[in-house]
């Protein structure tokens, strides 16, 4: 299926081609069209270019009238104030290219995907081996994910990488241990991976803290888990298997977390700290030879003349420390030498909190000195902001401890289950319980993705579960009531009739769905989700409307009634493919 050229794009087309044609020496201009109040689009470009040229504006918008190509798609089009253009597009125009986006069997709605898609490596998702994950790495997770399905949907070729904390210090101790204390991380038989991820963390989270209670009070366990620290570096056999145990029960947790957020994390795709080991002297030798990175103090460091602590002196990357071990900077540069020369990325995507902003603009810019990289290949770190309690600090429980991210899914599950359950009508006991979950996770991710990456937002689940509002459950509702209007139609079938005059109600509803193809592009072009929940939020907003003014199944004609089933179920489809893109579930019943 070719793709659906747009009404924006048909009109700046026909206006583009009417200003070349009042103003030859003007070239091709652009007559910046943007959706309008006033008519269906207005055009402003009309009053730079006329000052650019130093004629009369409202004289060349005159002129510019005078050449439009009305008819099939442009109904009218008037002069409006010092130059305005105000544009009204034709009913069965609005028909006829929904009904393309609608016949598209592929299920894209005739959104085209890139001309020359090229490769990103995006970086997400990165819990720590030992550790629970918390509320700290929802964001991470969430936002990688639908940046990853927006590019992917475009057509760019993407590569995922989720960089886990599975190396350093803190691995001589916890293995020392497991070696001394062999069956402290025995499974039982036939765990669920729900049951045996959160019990293998549990089983992880203890020995940990055994493990630094002893590294703390007993000098002798101390020196034995340093000198593991050093085995594990050199590659000894035995020490790795251990070390290997460790990530092995840390990611049947893993994935049990990311299954309870509806993602798929591929064991493939987990490339820790640790696989960057062997290249970590190359790396620092380049930089040595090269003369970006200096000996300081004995340790390997690069320098900045815009990055200075607060007594003014120069705060380095440190590449290497002076005892000859390695800190994330020589790392997270071997894995961009991986990214750019191994895997051939154009893009190298890191979504990773704002806090850590200094250190990649750092890291970024000794690649860059190092010539890894350049013009045609950019590193960009989409920064996020902090989640925040109802009380705008950082979000803690009672205690004061970090929340764990299980116990936040499954208390807005519970919360989505009670909405489901009250609004149920003929839904089984565990249909509530499947659409609770798809409900309450959504909640939880739509939360976090129609706020801009990089502010902090608010965790309140009362605000996210409620049907009222900018929520994905005002979003799946109206996906489900759509469906249910499609069962209930009987014999009569969704058809389009280009030959209706269209209501007001479909006429706004029928532009808006039009526009998902740009908004897809503008999305993924920016790595900004938050765009694409806001125009399927105003999506279901103008559904709501059509719905209220005007009858479907009890429209005037069957031909009516047909073409507003037509416009129901392509709102649907719309508002199924939006909230995929965002990695939520649209449940046919609600």
């Amino acid at each position: 299926m070719a793709s659906v050229t747009s009404l924006s794009d048909s009109v700046h087309q026909r206006l583009a081609a009417a200003l070349s044609a009042a103003l030859p020496q003007a070239g091709s201009a652009d007559p910046l069209l943007r959706r309008s109040d006033r008519a269906d689009f207005q055009a402003n470009g009309i009053l730079a270019l006329a000052k650019k040229e130093k004629a009369n504006p409202r004289e060349l918008a005159t002129q510019v009238v005078d050449r439009v190509e009305s008819g099939e798609v442009i109904k009218d089009v008037e002069v409006s104030g010092p130059g305005f253009l105000n544009i009204t597009i034709t009913d069965r125009a609005i028909t006829e290219n929904l009904a393309a986006r609608w016949a598209d069997d592929t299920g894209r709605l005739g959104v085209p995907q890139a001309g020359q898609p090229g490769t990103t490596v995006i970086d997400y998702a990165q819990p720590n081996v030992a550790k629970e994950m918390h509320v700290g790495h929802l964001r991470s997770a969430v936002i990688g994910d639908s940046v990853m399905r927006l590019l992917e949907f475009t057509g760019e070729s993407v590569v995922r990488r989720h960089h886990i904390g599975d190396w350093g210090t803190q691995f001589g101790m916890l293995i020392q241990y497991l070696e001394e204390h062999p069956h402290e991380l025995d499974h039982r038989e036939g765990e669920d991976l729900q049951k045996s991820g959160e019990a293998a963390m549990s089983n992880l989270d203890r020995l940990y803290k055994t493990a630094r209670k002893l590294f703390d009070s007993d000098e002798e366990f101390k020196t034995r888990a340093r000198r593991r620290v050093v085995d594990l570096q050199a590659g000894d056999p035995g020490t790795l298997a251990t070390w290997q145990k460790f990530v092995d029960e840390s990611k049947i947790y893993f994935f049990s977390v990311f299954e309870k957020l509806d993602m798929e994390i591929r064991d493939a795709d987990i490339v820790g700290e640790s696989g960057y080991n062997d290249m970590l002297a190359e790396t620092c030798r380049l930089l040595e030879e090269s003369g970006v990175a200096v000996r300081s103090e004995g340790a390997l460091c690069v320098f900045f003349d815009d990055v200075k602590g607060p007594d003014g002196n120069p705060v380095p990357l440190i590449v290497q420390k002076s005892d000859g071990g390695y800190g994330y900077a020589a790392t997270d540069l071997s894995a961009i030498r991986d990214r750019v020369f191994g895997i051939k990325a154009n893009t190298l995507l890191y979504v990773v909190d704002a806090r850590q902003s200094l250190h990649f603009k750092m890291v970024f810019e000794t690649a860059r000195r190092a010539g890894w990289l350049n013009d045609d290949v950019e590193a960009v770190q989409l920064a996020f902001g902090t989640v925040l309690g109802k009380d705008g600090k950082p979000f803690k429980t009672r205690e004061g401890e970090t929340v764990r991210l299980v116990d936040l899914l499954d208390e807005a599950i519970d919360r989505a289950s009670a909405v489901v359950r009250e609004k149920a009508q003929d839904l089984s006991e565990e249909e509530i319980a499947e659409r609770g979950t798809q409900v309450g996770v959504g909640a939880v991710k739509y939360a976090d993705l129609s706020t801009s990456a990089n502010r902090d937002y608010k965790f309140d689940l009362d605000q996210m579960v409620s049907l009222n509002g900018d929520t994905s459950v005002y979003l799946q509702y109206a996906y489900a009531r759509i469906q249910s209007i499609l069962r209930k139609a009987g014999a009569s079938r969704p058809a389009a009739h280009p030959e209706l005059d269209l209501h007001e109600a479909e006429r706004a509803l029928g532009l808006h769905a039009d526009a998902f193809a740009a908004t897809v592009a503008e999305a993924a072009a920016e790595y900004a989700p938050h765009k694409l929940t806001a125009y399927l939020y105003q999506l279901a907003s103008l559904y709501t409307t059509f719905y209220d003014k005007c009858p479907v199944l009890k429209a005037e004609t069957p031909e009516q009634i047909e073409n507003r089933l037509f416009l129901c179920d392509v709102t649907a489809r719309t508002l199924h493919r939006g909230m995929g893109l965002l990695g939520i579930r649209t449940p046919e019943r609600l």
